[in-house]
């Protein structure tokens, strides 16, 4: 059983995977395999090297996370190619691994799950939602400044469709002990396998 789980920036996704973690599922998340195996590909830096110059790389040869950020967050043509590049490597990296033990329950942290249109390559999909304002609130705790937070958020879908898309929604805006029982009860309703 694979759950694809999702939300905006800054509503908890990755809080929720650790917490289904704890609770016996197999977590991936797909920004962590972006950053740790798509990004640090030579065929990948290069190709950035070439697209958007030498900026985008580091003197040690990695990729310059933040330069990028900045290049795509301004250009949605730039943003596109690069989804285009890194997306198709980090969805079969996670592919490979679910085969790989295709009997354990698993979760996969998608930002773009629906954007992306993937929801279709997994058993389940859960959004993890808050308010706007609590959103902004804890990505400025992230040190992300608001008009950087804002031009992120609107790249993505809006939060509202992408609860209506999914098949569970947690809303992430009370106790940390709030969410984990949402989140057990979301453990109770899927199937054990």
């Amino acid at each position: 059983m694979v759950l694809g789980l999702t939300g905006g920036m800054g509503c908890g996704k990755s809080t929720v995977g650790r917490i289904l973690e704890i609770r016996g599922f197999r977590r991936l998340d797909s920004d962590q395999i972006v950053r740790d195996q798509v990004l640090v590909d030579p065929d990948v830096i290069a190709a950035l090297r070439v697209r958007f110059g030498p900026g985008v790389v580091l003197a040690s040869g990695e990729v310059d996370r933040s330069a990028l950020a900045g290049v795509i967050f301004r250009d949605d043509a730039a943003r596109l190619w690069l989804e285009a590049l890194i997306h198709p490597r980090a969805i079969a990296a996670w592919q490979g691994e679910i085969a790989a033990q295709p009997a354990a329950r698993w979760v996969v942290e998608v930002p773009l799950l629906f954007e992306k249109g993937l929801e279709k390559g997994f058993d389940f999909t859960a959004c993890v939602a808050c308010s706007p304002d609590q959103q902004f609130v804890r990505l400025e705790q992230r040190g992300l400044p608001r008009v950087l937070a804002d031009q992120r958020i609107a790249k993505q879908m809006p939060l509202a469709r992408k609860i209506e898309l999914s098949d569970f929604v947690l809303w992430n805006e009370g106790t940390p002990e709030f969410l984990e029982d949402q989140v057990d009860r979301l453990v109770q309703a899927l199937p054990a396998a």
